[in-house]
């Protein structure tokens, strides 16, 4: 595996944890999250795997369903 792939990586995983968590601060499910935010819930759980690479806009969107600014999904301590 490349730096990059692993940095790319471990920046997958980062969001992840920051999602799920805020999602469950939120008291949502991952398919009421989904449904707030207009994805499956199959695609949320994916994303909380850190299994997908998502595009900015999926990153706005989330943050903005989360309450926060796409840059605390991106920070290890968000």
């Amino acid at each position: 595996m490349t730096e990059l792939s692993k940095n790319i990586s471990h920046l997958q995983e980062v969001i992840a944890a920051n999602v799920r968590k805020r999602r469950l601060r939120m008291g949502l499910s991952q398919e009421e999250f989904a449904d707030l935010c207009g994805y499956h819930r199959t695609y949320i759980g994916s994303i909380e795997r850190s299994e997908r690479n998502i595009t900015v806009s999926t990153l706005e969107a989330l943050a903005k369903h989360l309450g926060v600014e796409p840059a605390d999904l991106l920070s290890e301590d968000g």
